[in-house]
């Protein structure tokens, strides 16, 4: 888990920075509770087009998507600002591969 800080706003959040279970189970609902809506959005064609391959791409995808979830949802609060709230917040990061502003 990771705390990143909007310092707009001073909200703070903490997400998970490795596997998503919560995407490899419920699909794309995480991204609509989050109010993700790139990746809702990529998720749901994913799943529609997975309807004409009887469910075999839309499975193959969830599981490829819940690797990668977290590290897309991080790294696009990252681009809208978001820093992290401490060192080893930024340390982890950072060893996911997360790039992160010059000043942080």
């Amino acid at each position: 888990m990771v705390n990143i800080k909007n310092p707009k706003t001073n909200q703070v959040k903490q997400v998970k920075a490795g596997f998503s279970w919560t995407v490899f189970f419920w699909g794309f609902l995480p991204p609509l509770f989050r109010g993700d809506w790139k990746w809702l959005l990529i998720m749901l064609v994913l799943d529609i087009v997975g309807i004409f391959s009887f469910g075999i791409i839309s499975a193959i995808a969830n599981i490829v998507v819940s690797f990668l979830y977290n590290k897309f949802y991080l790294q696009d609060r990252i681009n809208e600002g978001w820093v992290p709230c401490d060192e080893a917040s930024k340390s982890i990061m950072l060893s996911r591969g997360i790039s992160l502003p010059a000043n942080n």
